[in-house]
């Protein structure tokens, strides 16, 4: 299979962000890896947006009837647990 030839992507930043990364030595490398990671933890429910349309909402509202948001004791990390199982959880 022939490969493809990237396609160009810029943004604009602003000069305290264009010099901190005139100093990293591969800034394309860098800004993909970056991308990459930030796209690999975006809610699944707004898509980073970090808005709820009103059918999402609608739908979380029902999703939160039976869950609730819960700090992690031993990491203070927040994640959902499920009121049916309250043993849920990576650390408890």
């Amino acid at each position: 299979m022939p490969k493809t030839k990237p396609e160009v992507i810029s943004f604009k930043a602003d000069r305290s962000l264009a010099q901190a990364l005139a100093v990293i030595p591969n800034r394309s490398e860098f800004i993909r890896a970056a991308v990459l990671a930030a796209l690999d933890n975006v809610c699944p429910l707004c898509q980073g947006t970090g808005i709820l349309t009103p059918e999402q909402k609608r739908h979380w509202e029902g999703f939160s009837r039976d869950h609730q948001l819960t700090e992690c004791r031993q990491c203070h990390a927040y994640h959902l647990v499920c009121r049916h199982d309250q043993g849920s959880g990576a650390h408890g």
